[in-house]
């Protein structure tokens, strides 16, 4: 699999990784062996997780299997801290916290450090500094190799991505930026892409595919075995089954039969290769699913197909995103 350099950096990875959100929850320790391994075997590295995923059993589970199953050295292990489960307060970004989270992300994980620790979201009731601070503390002890976020919008991006850059010997660049990016959801290209692009940070997208709509399996109803029927996810998915998005996948599987691909191919091919993208991140249900994305390496979309596909799905470029000229 091609690497990529995650931002302004010298990591490289892979340029698709292998999402975790399931794991511990509805992805039990064989599916996620078969997996890891399938990845691993497709020259695949990145490997995304989070302190808050399945509290904390995604990433015990991919603790377990770096023992006997891939090597630790030849996987980039990205974990996030500073969401946590409280409903009376969602995100807490104090170094306290921070640290300890990272601590106990180590600990089950089974290593001494990961290669990529991201700030879950951005803490309106901590100062940024602080946030901050535990980054640099984090790298500065090697319990970190390199550092992002995740969730932030333009100006806290450019923020952060500032403020670290200001005494560039004793702070730690940021790599990377997590937000979710597909046909689906442009959002990001209004202000984040822009942001990322000029500061040199990396993104990586989450839910590359609509949250699976994009696959084309909902086109004509909600699959029984689709996360639009569990009863946990669908409010995830049900967002992206209106009729805006029903036109998007059908263009999407225009593009796929004049290609003789699959609608995921075509969806995944096209944020891959976007402006600023590293590596779209992809949590499959099952190995035979996760294989169905592997198999995009080999497609580069035409130039005409990305064009179309970006027509249909341009999202509304409004005053002040644009410039004043063309009011």
């Amino acid at each position: 699999m091609e690497q990529r350099h995650l931002g302004r950096t010298g990591l490289r990875v892979s340029r698709l990784g292998l999402g975790t959100l399931t794991w511990g929850r509805d992805t039990g320790e064989h599916e996620a062996a078969g997996q890891l391994k399938a990845f691993w075997e497709a020259g695949g590295t990145l490997v995304d997780t989070a302190d808050v995923y399945a509290d904390g059993g995604a990433e015990y589970l991919l603790g377990r299997l770096l023992e006997d199953l891939v090597p630790r050295r030849d996987l980039v292990i990205a974990t996030k801290a500073g969401s946590v489960l409280d409903p009376d307060r969602r995100v807490d970004c104090s170094r306290g916290h921070l640290l300890a989270a990272l601590d106990a992300s180590l600990e089950r994980l089974g290593t001494d450090y990961v290669d990529v620790w991201q700030i879950h979201a951005f803490d309106a009731a901590t100062p940024v500094e602080e946030t901050l601070q535990a980054v640099d503390l984090a790298v500065r002890s090697g319990r970190a190799r390199y550092a992002g976020v995740a969730g932030f919008c333009g100006w806290q991006l450019a923020k952060a991505a500032t403020w670290q850059l200001a005494e560039p010997a004793v702070r730690t660049r940021l790599a990377c930026t997590q937000m979710e990016y597909s046909l689906l959801q442009r959002g990001i290209e209004r202000e984040v892409l822009p942001a990322a692009l000029d500061l040199g940070i990396g993104v990586l997208p989450s839910s590359p595919l609509g949250r699976g709509v994009l696959t084309g399996k909902y086109r004509h109803g909600t699959p029984a075995d689709s996360r639009g029927a569990s009863e946990h996810l669908a409010p995830f998915v049900a967002p992206y089954l209106d009729d805006t998005a029903a036109r998007i996948v059908d263009a999407v599987t225009t593009a796929a039969h004049g290609l003789a691909v699959t609608p995921l191919q075509v969806a995944l091919a096209w944020v891959r290769d976007r402006p600023g993208v590293v590596a779209p991140l992809v949590g499959a249900r099952t190995t035979q699913q996760l294989g169905a994305a592997l198999s995009v390496e080999t497609l580069s979309l035409p130039d005409e197909i990305c064009q179309a596909l970006d027509d249909v799905s341009a999202p509304v470029h409004r005053y002040p995103d644009q410039d004043w000229s063309t009011l």
